[in-house]
């Protein structure tokens, strides 16, 4: 058997893993209004496409998730996604019709699906006591595919079309899977088991008490607002102000970059004083950020604060995934993959919503997410303060 010359480091592994599988599906923010246009499709018609690709991932997530807190060989089913992934969006490539399309692109998102709450409850589980730094780690891979996925289906718009631009896109997702189909067996095995329905019971009860149901509100009206700002800021630029795909896509991965390198630092602070200050802040910060790229006539205004809207959203993502764990006190696979879930299924309708209150004006969709944002803020300030995550590193 071929072995390794070198001792993987799990961390930096999961994050060029997340980095692979994040590349096509990142790339749909710029492919799918690339594809709609194409097809002369309305603004809600491409909110509809990012809906249906979005749900298909969430049907994924929970499964996924409870297979990362049961299954003892989680390394072979990690190592698979990157290939239901690259295949995946490979046959969307040849589709015709707004329909076929929808649908393959839905079955290749529950690929990518199924990574992040295996990978994410992984990790969790080996740093229980530095969660929210071990999640932004992670993140820093997907986030740091959209500065170079956004850009690269720009340019590949510019040189060829949607098509081309998907099958180059597929080849790093490929590659990594081959490197993680030699170390699966360095991913660290699980105690084999089956879920019963106490399991499940205990689950319900966690997540659907008072406190659960409030965390739960706040992460679909984060990634509602999130949704709401990067589905319908192409089509802004493209529509308004005449960008090409390549200006759109520069401008979209400068933006969410900052977030992305933010991570892990503001994953670490969230360690140190707690979840609900940074989350708070955040969805405020976004929500007065939306508000004043939907009120501004300036164009350079506009982009700053769409910027920092995004850029903050993006920085709290892992706080809020280390939250979700933190409130269920274990079971770090299936919650992550309820939080997932929540975050991008139940959102995925603000990409309609988006769609439609833009339909005559689509800077109308800054103003929606803003709405978003600020009942997240709220909802956040009437959650319990305390922090797991301190207790944790006392007794770990």
């Amino acid at each position: 058997m071929f072995r390794l010359p070198f001792k993987p480091n799990l961390l930096a592994a999961f994050s060029l893993g997340h980095f692979a599988n994040d590349m096509v599906p990142i790339g749909m923010f710029i492919l799918i209004p690339a594809f709609g246009t194409s097809m002369g499709l309305s603004p809600a018609e491409i909110g509809l496409l990012f809906m249906i690709h979005s749900l298909g991932g969430a049907i994924a997530f929970l499964p996924a998730g409870m297979l990362a807190d049961h299954v003892a060989n989680r390394g072979i089913i990690l190592a698979a996604t990157f290939f239901w992934v690259a295949f995946g969006y490979l046959f969307a490539s040849f589709s015709d019709g707004f329909w076929p399309f929808a649908i393959l692109i839905a079955i290749a998102a529950m690929g990518d699906a199924a990574w992040h709450p295996m990978a994410t409850g992984v990790l969790a589980q080996i740093h229980k006591g530095r969660r929210a730094y071990a999640l932004g780690v992670h993140a820093i891979g997907g986030h740091l595919a959209e500065f170079v996925a956004l850009p690269g289906a720009g340019l590949l718009l510019a040189m060829w079309d949607w098509r081309v631009a998907i099958q180059v896109l597929i080849i790093p997702t490929l590659v990594v899977g081959v490197l993680f189909v030699v170390i699966r067996n360095k991913v660290p095995r699980h105690v084999n088991s089956r879920p019963t329905l106490a399991d499940l019971a205990d689950i319900w009860g966690i997540w659907t008490d008072r406190a659960g149901l409030r965390v739960i509100g706040i992460f679909i009206t984060y990634n509602m607002g999130m949704f709401a700002t990067i589905t319908m800021t192409p089509l802004f630029l493209s529509r308004n102000h005449d960008f090409s795909w390549l200006e759109t896509a520069l401008a979209m991965a400068f933006m969410m970059l900052f977030g992305a390198l933010a991570q892990p630092g503001t994953g670490k602070l969230s360690d140190r004083v707690g979840r609900w200050p940074l989350i708070i802040a955040g969805n405020g910060l976004a929500a007065v950020a939306a508000f004043v790229a939907w009120m501004s006539s300036s164009i350079l205004l506009t982009l700053f604060a769409l910027g920092v809207a995004l850029t903050v959203l993006v920085a709290i993502r892992s706080v809020l995934l280390a939250a979700a764990v933190d409130h269920a006190g274990g079971r770090e696979g299936t919650s992550l993959g309820l939080a997932f879930a929540c975050m991008d299924g139940f959102a995925a309708s603000a990409a309609v919503l988006a769609g439609w209150v833009g339909k005559n004006d689509l800077s109308n969709a800054f103003l929606l997410a803003a709405g978003f944002s600020l009942a997240a803020a709220l909802l956040a300030t009437s959650a319990p303060k305390r922090m797991p995550s301190v207790v944790e590193k006392t007794t770990a």
